[in-house]
């Protein structure tokens, strides 16, 4: 959380797409951005093996310093900045030439006179402006504004079930739609419990709980020198299915395992002694194949619920389930 000016806690407000996501406000432990104490500047960078075209044989560098804000009236960023300065003039490639770069707070650098365009980010936020640098006179110190923010996401099952950190992940999207109907991609994987800089806006987050259909969406607002804490509610369960010849007996090994919503459609497919994975909340049927016999039993998952389903051998069919391939 290092390097985001101190703000007071952020409460959370956010357009449920689906209705089993919950929002939770900030807690104390992540109701402000800090920055951190140190005073330490940047070296004074001279990046230039020749100078910009125009600025005139043997141009003296001139004193530059860069600094950034989180809000216009905020304080000026200490730690945490990546700043880069890019001349005006495309190259071969397209692209402007990075002439001087550097990382931290307040930035010191020495540019020739000429034109320039300065990019600082701030994580996934950022900002650019154009720089113009005097042959002569005093040179102003430069302020940029990144307007941004931040969200630090976590999600449980659901009331309060806390969910393992390794079974969760979130992908942050744009608000708005393309004219393809699908979202920009801003962020992907990312951990819960991590601090998410982005530029101030609305954006669309989506949570998945373990890899099968346990999936919850939110929109979520970024305000400029805020940080908000989210945790999204997950409608699902973890669920381990054991084939067994007696109730609380031994799961028995190299089965195949298919689960089936109630409409029919399978979600899962393994083969393991124990077949563990995170369902969203509803009806199940699970599919046991063992020395080329099928056996089945319906269940229910409740959100919040982890639970045990044990197929005892038993519950044979008499005939291949439907959307089963004995194969």
């Amino acid at each position: 959380m290092t390097g985001i000016s101190g703000v007071a806690r952020a409460t959370l407000t956010a357009a449920m797409i689906l209705g089993g996501a919950h929002v939770a406000p900030a807690q104390d432990a992540f109701k402000e951005f800090r920055q951190l104490d140190s005073t330490v500047k940047m070296p004074k960078l001279n990046a230039f093996t020749a100078p910009l075209a125009g600025a005139g044989a043997g141009a003296v560098a001139r004193d530059v310093v860069l600094e950034a804000r989180l809000t216009a009236d905020g304080k000026p960023m200490q730690d945490g900045l990546t700043w880069r300065v890019f001349g005006p003039i495309p190259g071969e490639d397209g692209k402007l030439p990075l002439m001087a770069s550097s990382e931290g707070g307040s930035a010191d650098f020495q540019l020739a006179p000429g034109d320039y365009f300065v990019n600082v980010a701030f994580g996934r936020a950022g900002t650019t402006k154009k720089l113009k640098i005097p042959a002569v006179g005093t040179v102003a110190k430069t302020v940029l504004v990144l307007d941004a923010g931040g969200f630090l996401l976590n999600a449980v099952s659901g009331q309060d079930v806390r969910i393992p950190p390794s079974q969760l992940s979130f992908s942050v999207y744009s608000a708005d739609t393309r004219e393809d109907g699908e979202r920009g991609l801003v962020m992907a994987d990312v951990k819960p419990n991590t601090v998410v800089r982005l530029n101030a806006g609305t954006y669309h987050v989506v949570s998945e709980y373990g890899s099968v259909n346990a999936v919850v969406r939110a929109d979520i607002q970024v305000e400029a020198g805020k940080l908000t804490e989210a945790t999204l509610q997950h409608r699902a369960a973890q669920i381990t299915l054991k084939l067994v010849s007696d109730k609380g007996g031994e799961a028995i090994a190299d089965t195949a395992w298919s689960v089936l919503t109630a409409a029919g459609d399978v979600v899962s497919e393994s083969v393991s002694a124990f077949s563990t994975m995170v369902l969203s909340e509803g009806e199940y049927s699970a599919v046991a194949r063992n020395k080329n016999k099928i056996y089945q039993r319906d269940f229910t998952v409740t959100a919040g619920r982890n639970a045990d389903v044990e197929v005892l051998m038993k519950d044979q069919q008499p005939e291949d389930v439907s959307g089963i391939s004995l194969d």
